[in-house]
């Protein structure tokens, strides 16, 4: 019975790795890689050359800045969720609630003790640094590192869906050297190579017996990490001095995800130890985006950001043996972000931003899990640039996230080897507050 417990349990954490490493783009891709773009709702994202963070938005903006310069940042993250209309069901199979051999037909026993604080996502810093050289009027390169994906839940000991996933950690650190080059006074190109690092670890419980105590529960943990190799290409287009048009591309990353298994009984003892992989592609990205100064003070910006997530149909764990643990079928579909935003030059030193986006989730309903239960959003963002000098800026930004209320309906029947069962169903509404700050110092 524990080597069920510890296949089933280890494919689920390895399975949510690769759920929780993709789920940010739409779900919770992280946007957080410029603060000045953040107030105005990254809609130029592609296409407004404000600073440094360029590097990222467009590689080919790096040729239309004037001199060298670093920014530094980031923003902070507060996220909150409220999870209502809990059902939280164990069952056993029907031979066995009778004391007999199992017959295969499971009947419910009862409700899962445990809570629902929905206080299960850490305050969380996003930090990101870019450095642009220009060498000439054509010529510039560049240099960046930010966290394109990441992603944290960390609910509390007793939660009454812990059997589905309790802790989730994954991060995905970029460094990204680029190269850009300008044409004319209209066009520029500009490309990177972007080296990716993911570190990850899930846990999940798995209980022992048909009381399903916390208390009683295997601690199932995994750890895993791995790299990988993308890039990005862009262009920008300039038909007049006050019209900016943007294109970007960012490549899918092929990893195979190693996961160090361990499963804890009450006791702490490691009751069973293995090892599994995963192979899985982040997909590509495209994001478009248009500049338009509508006088000396006030510029308005529009984009547009696609994500071919439906080539994330299936997660398949195969164990240290080369068998399979499992293949569950997820049906991702692609998913598309909008934004507006605009930025009104107060005076020769203040900036103002504001901007509006709607990000739509990849996820299916079906399919949604307690490690990422997000969907459609939007984000409300004002900001704000200052510059004492001429050479040195400073970025502040806030920004409103609010989700659609979303169910949660999930269901195992690995528990107790196979005997037992639990079903959880949750409804969730989600909130989150970014205040970010950057400098940027140009030489």
């Amino acid at each position: 019975m524990k080597n069920k417990f510890n296949r089933l349990s280890l494919a689920v954490a390895i399975a949510a790795a690769a759920f929780a490493s993709q789920a940010h783009a739409g779900g919770y891709q992280i946007n957080e890689q410029s603060v000045s773009g953040q107030g105005y709702g990254h809609a130029g994202r592609s296409s407004n050359v404000n600073d440094a963070t360029i590097v990222f938005g467009n590689p080919a903006g790096m040729s239309f800045l004037d001199r060298a310069q670093v920014t530094a940042g980031g923003t902070y993250l507060n996220v909150n969720s409220d999870i209502k209309n809990v059902q939280a069901q164990r069952s056993l199979d029907a031979g066995v609630a009778q004391g007999g051999a199992p017959m295969g037909v499971q009947v419910p026993i009862g409700d899962i003790p445990g809570g629902n604080e929905g206080d299960m996502v850490p305050g969380t810093l996003i930090p990101f640094a870019f450095y642009a050289h220009p060498v000439n009027e054509r010529l510039a390169f560049g240099f960046g590192v930010y966290a394109p994906f990441g992603s944290k839940t960390d609910y509390e000991n007793d939660f009454q869906g812990r059997y589905f996933g309790n802790y989730t950690e994954l991060t995905v650190i970029s460094a990204q050297p680029t190269v850009s080059y300008r044409f004319n006074d209209q066009w520029s190109i500009g490309a990177g190579v972007t080296y990716n690092r993911v570190e990850g670890e899930l846990h999940r419980r798995l209980p022992t017996d048909t009381s399903f105590n916390p208390a009683g529960d295997i601690d199932s943990r995994v750890e895993g990490d791995d790299d990988g190799w993308g890039y990005n290409v862009g262009v920008m287009y300039q038909p007049i001095p006050e019209t900016t048009l943007g294109l970007t591309y960012r490549s899918k990353v092929d990893y195979t995800l190693t996961g160090d298994f361990r499963a804890y009984d009450p006791a702490g003892s490691v009751v069973r130890a293995d090892d599994a992989s995963l192979d899985l592609s982040t997909p590509e990205t495209v994001n478009f985006s248009i500049t338009q100064q509508m006088n000396d003070r006030l510029t308005l910006m529009a984009g547009a950001s696609w994500a071919r997530w439906s080539r994330f149909d299936q997660i398949l764990v195969t164990g240290s043996q080369g068998d399979t643990i499992t293949r569950e079928i997820q049906d991702y579909t692609n998913a598309w972000a909008y934004s507006v935003g605009g930025e009104y030059q107060l005076t020769s030193q203040l900036a103002l931003r504001a901007g509006l986006a709607l990000d739509f989730t990849p996820t299916n309903d079906e399919r949604r899990s307690v490690r990422i239960p997000s969907d459609d959003r939007r984000i409300f963002s004002v900001g704000a640039g200052w510059s004492p000098t001429e050479d040195l800026t400073l970025d502040f930004a806030y920004s409103y996230l609010t989700e659609r209320g979303t169910n949660v309906s999930q269901s195992r029947d690995d528990s107790l080897g196979g005997v037992g069962g639990a079903d959880y169903t949750a409804d969730y509404k989600n909130e989150a507050h970014g205040f970010g700050a950057q400098l940027t110092y140009r030489f």
